[in-house]
């Protein structure tokens, strides 16, 4: 009998330092992008600020118009738009990871039109009327939602939900919810306010008590999708495999689920929905990653919160002296970018 069977050959040791030296290379590249960008956040504005008085408000305020301007609102802002991109950027290469498709972002958990109902029934039925208040509702909602899709997901199925559940439980989810918001501020102005300026997306008008407040949840949301991240290796591979390689298939899924719930809710409780961003940055970073979540997972991360920033600068200096708000950059950028994306991908004819 002759043997047909070829051993696997081993990676020469030299190729994976190499391979491992490139990747930190690009890691390294991607932290000095963002603190480009955290640098031109903190001095480029609506309101013009010499360099000098950037540095001297950092480092020795004397309480001048320009200290306030940048210790009061530029580094506050930049520091919510750093969280708020890297949650983003790692909550859409989650979630595009967990369901297979390249088209997915995290509102496909209901997480935006959930935290988008409980902030507009906090304002109208509550009568809550400040961002330290409505923000606790739109991240408690955001849960929910998430919570809600996880459930319906899992209903009738075994070892968790699929990627196709979620979709449709998702999507059930995110248009029953943006049904009932659209009823809400259809009958108050006041609401209609408060909904227009959350659903434009926006990280100015943010303190430092807000970054404070969302902080612990970004924060432990990053530690489960990077726990998260050798389960989906393996998931990727298909559940068989993933099974076949010990990995149990419910809890990796709850774990991403989990991780996605945190990081997207509350960036979006506090800065509103973010068109697009979730969805493009992994598609900028995979090219540079590979397949592997565990590199992906940081790039996206690093990349969302440069890609942020820098969209919040171009959203000043385009319309001085007044503003863009940072989500309508993105949905300007974004949405030519998922046309092409569309387009380079072969659909499936009926």
């Amino acid at each position: 009998m002759i043997k047909t069977a070829v051993a696997a050959r081993p990676v020469p040791s030299g190729v994976l330092r190499g391979i491992h030296r490139h990747r930190l290379l690009v890691l390294a590249g991607l932290c000095a992008a963002l603190a480009v960008a955290t640098v031109l956040s903190i001095t480029v504005g609506a309101k013009a600020v010499p360099f000098p008085d950037v540095w001297h408000a950092l480092t020795g305020p004397t309480g001048t118009e320009n200290d306030i301007v940048v210790r009061s609102l530029r580094v506050p802002r930049t520091a919510i738009g750093v969280m708020a991109g890297v949650a983003l950027g790692v909550a859409g290469a989650l979630m595009q990871g967990h369901t297979r498709n390249p088209l997915a972002d995290p509102g496909l958990l209901g997480v935006t039109h959930g935290a988008g109902f409980a902030m507009v029934f906090s304002v109208m039925v509550l009568g809550v009327n400040s961002l330290y208040g409505y923000i606790w509702f739109g991240l408690a909602g955001a849960l929910t939602a998430s919570a809600g899709v996880f459930a319906l997901g899992m209903a009738g199925g075994r070892g968790g939900p699929t990627p196709v559940t979620l979709a449709l439980a998702g999507t059930a989810v995110s248009s029953f919810l943006y049904a009932l918001t659209s009823a809400l501020v259809l009958m108050d102005e006041q609401t209609m306010d408060v909904f227009r300026f959350w659903q434009a997306g926006s990280i100015a008008a943010r303190g430092a008590d807000v970054a404070w407040q969302v902080f612990p949840f970004i924060a432990v949301g990053l530690v489960l999708a990077l726990a998260n991240a050798p389960g989906l290796n393996a998931l990727s591979l298909g559940e068989d495999v993933a099974r076949a390689l010990g990995q149990n298939i419910a809890l990796t899924r709850g774990l991403g689920i989990a991780a996605i719930t945190l990081l997207s809710g509350a960036s979006v409780a506090v800065c509103g929905a973010m068109a697009f961003l979730g969805l493009i940055v992994p598609h900028l970073t995979r090219p540079l990653s590979g397949p592997d979540h565990r590199w992906l997972l940081p790039y996206s991360g690093l990349a969302g919160a440069t890609t942020l920033l820098l969209a919040d600068v171009i959203g000043r200096v385009v319309a001085r002296p007044g503003e863009l708000e940072v989500g309508v950059v993105l949905a300007l950028l974004g949405a030519p970018f998922f046309v092409a994306l569309v387009r380079r991908r072969k659909p499936v004819r009926l």
